[in-house]
């Protein structure tokens, strides 16, 4: 028996063809839609058996509010998520938001077809491999960066940063003004605006707070790639960047 059922897709050229090959199959294809709030609306004012929801960035923030809106007012509704190669949080976030399945929107028109056979029969339409990974995510997630260092960072100057790392380094003015070329008074008002940026005191509570979110590795590591470029280049084609303590290469 075939399945009512509507399309949504980010692209409506992709929902249409996917709803002339599912009709050719005898499924009872009631709409097809391009994401919109009015596309959910139409989902629940037409109450099919299941909404296949493509979407082109499953991770995106608000990317499945669509489904939260139709599991609300139509619970018997089963959404099937089409979509690209997924990260698991992007799996979990689908299924949290209420989804039956998710299905990579590169599937063959008979695995589209079986998932919304499982999902109408109230199963989990997804690829065993695909749920084990958003499993593994959920119970053991990816580090995050600490947001409040990257805000930190973008508050200061490259030339704040410099002072920063030798302020945490333990260097007085006149060696921060020594290792920078630039006169004691002018380390001095550099400082004093990276404590007013930071919103401290003291020296001392701004190398904490930079070590505690994590401000110093960024820096650390934003100074580190442009030194390595710079000797990539000059190691291009010219002898000079070369190590002289390399011995000469033999005689042929």
């Amino acid at each position: 028996m075939g399945v009512r059922l509507m399309v949504v897709d980010d692209h409506r050229l992709l929902a249409e063809a996917l709803a002339s090959a599912l009709k050719l199959r005898g499924h009872r294809v009631l709409a097809a839609a391009a994401p919109s709030a009015g596309a959910a609306e139409l989902v629940v004012s037409r109450a099919p058996e299941v909404c296949l929801l493509g979407t082109a960035a499953p991770a995106r923030p608000g990317a499945f509010d669509p489904v939260v809106r139709i599991k609300r007012e139509r619970p018997q509704v089963a959404v099937v998520v089409l979509g690209p190669v997924p990260s698991p949080r992007g799996i979990a976030a689908a299924f949290a938001a209420g989804a039956s399945g998710y299905v990579r929107n590169d599937e063959r028109i008979e695995g589209v077809e079986r998932a919304m056979m499982k999902a109408r029969a109230g199963e989990a339409a997804v690829a065993p491999q695909l749920l084990q990974q958003a499993f593994e995510e959920l119970l053991h997630p990816a580090a995050q960066p600490d947001d409040e260092g990257a805000r930190l960072l973008e508050l200061l100057t490259p030339r704040e940063v410099e002072v920063l790392m030798r302020v945490a380094d333990g260097e007085d003015t006149r060696l921060i003004a020594a290792g920078m070329d630039i006169a004691p008074s002018t380390a001095r008002t550099h400082v004093q605006r990276v404590l007013m940026k930071l919103e401290v005191g003291s020296r001392l509570e701004a190398a904490a707070l930079a070590a505690r979110t994590g401000l110093l590795d960024r820096a650390a590591g934003g100074r580190a790639a442009p030194a390595a470029a710079v000797g990539t280049r000059a190691g291009e084609g010219d002898t000079a960047g070369a190590d002289r303590d390399d011995p000469a290469p033999p005689p042929q």
